[in-house]
């Protein structure tokens, strides 16, 4: 039971880091930082298509990882 939480655990922190650096940066430098108070403040639509569902997959990914972790940590698996 130990070896396959803990394989579940290393794939799925290998997702969670690819998925985080798949994702796009919030600023891109100075320009990013002008622009992106401007559509805050105009209410630019928010976001679609892979960059909402790269989201998506980090905040699954990383409550995945946090269960795993609080089983492995309490049960001593």
């Amino acid at each position: 039971m130990h070896t396959v939480v803990m394989i579940i655990l290393v794939l799925v922190c290998i997702a969670l880091v690819t998925v985080v650096l798949l994702q796009e940066g919030k600023s891109n430098g100075l320009s990013g930082a002008i622009s992106g108070g401007a559509e805050q403040l105009f209410g630019k639509q928010k976001q679609r298509g892979v960059d909402l569902f790269l989201h998506r997959l980090t905040i699954i990914l990383s409550v995945i990882f946090f269960l795993l972790m609080l089983g492995i940590s309490y049960f001593g698996l």
